[in-house]
This record gives C-alpha cells, sequence and structure tokens, in this order.
C-alpha cells in the first residue's frame, strides 16, 4: 500500500459519518490487545484550547525531558500531525503499516451487528496501536474529538482529565444549552481521576461538579485551586503570574499570543504540577517557563507574514470569534484592522460575523473547497445591514492586498481550522 491509497482509504470512512458511542472502540481494543492500557495519558477535552492546552502540557514535558506522544485534531499542515512525537508527525510509512493493520479489523468489524468504525474510530485506534506497541513514548497527551461522553478517546484511563471550557459549538450533536454541552463534556471524568478545569460559567461549573462528586474526582478550579494574577500582553506573547496549590510561577510567557492563551497555559501548569506531585515526573520550574516560552501550535493566532503583517487564527465558532476580537482589542486599539472570513455552514455565522464586524475597519467573507464550507454570499446574507464585502478568489485577494497594505493595517485570516489549512498551505 502507499501511502496515499492510506489516506484515501482512511478519508473513505468519512462516509460513515459520526456514531456515538464506544462499542466499537471496545471491540477493536480488545482485537489489537489492548493498547490503551500500556500507555500513560493525559485527557483533554472542551469546546476551545484543547490543541493549545495540548501543545502547552506537550512543551513543558519536553523541556523536562520527556517523550511525548501526542493525538490531536483536525491538522492544519499535513494529516500525520494528528499523531506525533514531541510535536514532529509520525512518518508516511509508519501511516502506512497502521492503516494496514487495521483495515482488516475494520472489515471484520463491518460485519458484525455494531458496523463498520468512522473515520475517528480508525484514527484513534491507529494512534493508541500505535503507541502501545509500535513506538512507546513516557506519556501520550489525548485531545477530544467531539463531546467527550461517546467521543473514541473515551477508551482511555487517563492520569488526569483536563477540560478547558465550554461554549455552544456541535449544538446538534451534544445539546442546545450550556448545561447539556457540559455533560457530555464531563463524561470524560473517570473515577478517583483528578480533574482540572478553566470553565467558569455556573451552569457549566455546576454538571463538570456533579460528574466530579459521582466519580470521586478531585476538581481543580481556575479561579479556585489555581489562580491568574498581574497579566498583561507583551510583545513576545501573554505574561502572568500563576499560583497553584504547589508553587507560585511568577511572569511566566507564553510563546503562543492571544488572551484566551493564559487560561490554556494555566491549564497546562496545573496539569504537569499534577502528574510532577503524584506521578514523580520530574518537571523542574525552569521547564516550565521554558515550555510555556518555546510552545507553537499552527493556526492559533500565528503571524504568517511580518511585512505587511498577516495573522491567521482558527477561531471557528462563537467562543473562539469572541476570543479573538478581545485579543486584537487588547494587542492593536490603534490599527487599522482587515479580516476575511470563511465558515462552515453548521455554525452560528450571524452572530461570529457581527462580533468581527465590531472589530474590523473592512470585513470580507470567502469560501472554499470543504464539503460544508459556506459560500460566500450565505455568509454576506447574514448580515444583511452592514457593509461586508466578498473575495471571490481569496488566493488572488490575499495577493492584492499583501501589495497595497500599509505599516497600519493588519490582515486577519479566520474561520474553519480547514480554511486555515488551505492558507497555511497557499503562504508555503
Amino acid at each position: 500500500m502507499h501511502y496515499e491509497e492510506a489516506l484515501a482509504w482512511i478519508h473513505g470512512r468519512l462516509r460513515l459519518g459520526m456514531k456515538p458511542g464506544l462499542k466499537r472502540m471496545e471491540w477493536l481494543m480488545n482485537k489489537m490487545g489492548h493498547p490503551e492500557r500500556r500507555i500513560k495519558f493525559v485527557h483533554i477535552g472542551g469546546t476551545n484550547g484543547k490543541g493549545s492546552t495540548v501543545t502547552f502540557v506537550r512543551s513543558i514535558l519536553q523541556s523536562a525531558g520527556y517523550e511525548v506522544g501526542t493525538f490531536t485534531s483536525p491538522y492544519i499542515e499535513q494529516f500525520n500531525e494528528r499523531i506525533s512525537i514531541n510535536g514532529v508527525p509520525i512518518s508516511d510509512e509508519e501511516m502506512v503499516l497502521l492503516t494496514e493493520k487495521i483495515i482488516p479489523l475494520a472489515n471484520e468489524l463491518e460485519k458484525t451487528e455494531l458496523g463498520g468504525p468512522t473515520e475517528f474510530e480508525v484514527i484513534t485506534a491507529m494512534c493508541l496501536y500505535y503507541f502501545g506497541f509500535v513506538r512507546p513514548v513516557d506519556i501520550v497527551i489525548m485531545e477530544v474529538g467531539l463531546g467527550g461522553r461517546f467521543d473514541s478517546t473515551n477508551i482511555i484511563y487517563p492520569l488526569v482529565s483536563v477540560i478547558t471550557n465550554i461554549g455552544m459549538d456541535h449544538v446538534r450533536i451534544l445539546g442546545d444549552t450550556i448545561s447539556d454541552i457540559a455533560k457530555e463534556k464531563a463524561g470524560i471524568i473517570k473515577n478517583g481521576i483528578p480533574v482540572i478545569i478553566g470553565e467558569d460559567k455556573k451552569e457549566a461549573v455546576e454538571k463538570i461538579e456533579e460528574a466530579a462528586i459521582k466519580k470521586k474526582a478531585i476538581l481543580y478550579k481556575l479561579g479556585t485551586q489555581f489562580v491568574i494574577s498581574n497579566y498583561e500582553s507583551i510583545d513576545e506573547g501573554e505574561r502572568f503570574t500563576l499560583e497553584t496549590p504547589y508553587h507560585t510561577y511568577r511572569e511566566l510567557i507564553t510563546g503562543l499570543k492571544g488572551t484566551y492563551q493564559v487560561r490554556n497555559a494555566a491549564l497546562a501548569v496545573m496539569t504537569a504540577e499534577y502528574i510532577k506531585t503524584y506521578f514523580s515526573f520530574q518537571i523542574e520550574s525552569g521547564h516550565v517557563y521554558e515550555g510555556l516560552k518555546n510552545a507553537y501550535w499552527p493556526g492559533r493566532f500565528e503571524t504568517i507574514l511580518e511585512q505587511p503583517t498577516i495573522i491567521v487564527d482558527g477561531a471557528h465558532n462563537r467562543e473562539g470569534i469572541e476570543a479573538l476580537t478581545e485579543t486584537l482589542k487588547t494587542r492593536y486599539p490603534n490599527n487599522r484592522i482587515k479580516v476575511l472570513f470563511a465558515g462552515l455552514n453548521d455554525k452560528p455565522l450571524q452572530p461570529m460575523l457581527s462580533l468581527l464586524n465590531e472589530v474590523a475597519n473592512s470585513l470580507y467573507v470567502t469560501s472554499f473547497d470543504f464539503p460544508r464550507a459556506a459560500s460566500a454570499n450565505e455568509l454576506k446574507a447574514a448580515l444583511p445591514n452592514r457593509s461586508v464585502y466578498v473575495a471571490e478568489d481569496w488566493k488572488a485577494w490575499i495577493d492584492r492586498e499583501k501589495e497595497h497594505m500599509d505599516d497600519q493595517e493588519i490582515l486577519i485570516v479566520t474561520g474553519s481550522l480547514y480554511f486555515i489549512s488551505e492558507v497555511k498551505k497557499y503562504f508555503k
């Protein structure tokens, strides 16, 4: 099998859509010899900030000399990055090997009453087999795909669980209230396994607390058990002080920019502190400072061109757009901001575009080649009484803008992570 054939087979599983439940994963793990039982995990769920939090935890552990596996989605630059070691995607050859392992099992499972595994179940199983048997590492940080309770990653039993925040995303699947969505996200909490949370909305916290009490899981809540202070945005990133039950870190600096990254970094530090204290990971305070500062995660308020300034940010839902606009107000209060947006048609486009319109001097919308991508005209129609402009060919539009921007202008390219992936490829 060639790499392209392997990818085609994996993507072919998309025809099965999403099938909630863990029965197929349990079947696959049993057939594979339970690789998930051989791995130390950190499990990270939430609506926004999962990928950045994964990155901060990985970077801290890497600074301490550990070999760290990660499982993330979606990918930004190449499919293989979904399974990485120390931030380096697995090779094409390894992806083929894993695909060849899973195909006969998927075919066998398809013949049972459970039905065939979805794309996400397949790649989750491949990741677990890889870190369980092919390439063991010191620890694996696993990002939840969708929700938590019925997500295929919920087959694992971690050292600690993390929930970044709760927002109104995937409402057709997870429920249409913060309370319902929080209940699904809290499904990753396991018996006796502590959970670290960054959420502060009352109705969400109540559901998480209910689940933690039921599972006898200790809860570490941002703002209570660990506290941020002295926060400010600086040129290099975000600077803040963090007080945890174990240590006070003064003037931490994040390598990732954005006001929202402070909360993600705080969750990561608390996670590192917990596994250091209870699982003897040798993590010094210097590793924490170094890890946060060196963290890199593509597509998160990332400057991809400096002259003129072009920034990409995968703000793919309302909460993401709120975080982006807050960052723009903090970092660039005196600049003229031009925004190019492309989104998916199952997102709350009108409120997202309204928020962008508040900070943008000019707002452009476009579309891209993706099955669920909203058309540019649909996006324009979402704000009928506002000045929203259509960029039919986003590549040609960006090329023209680059030529005419001055030092006071900033171009923000935002929306779907799938769109950001296309933009980054184009700039490369």
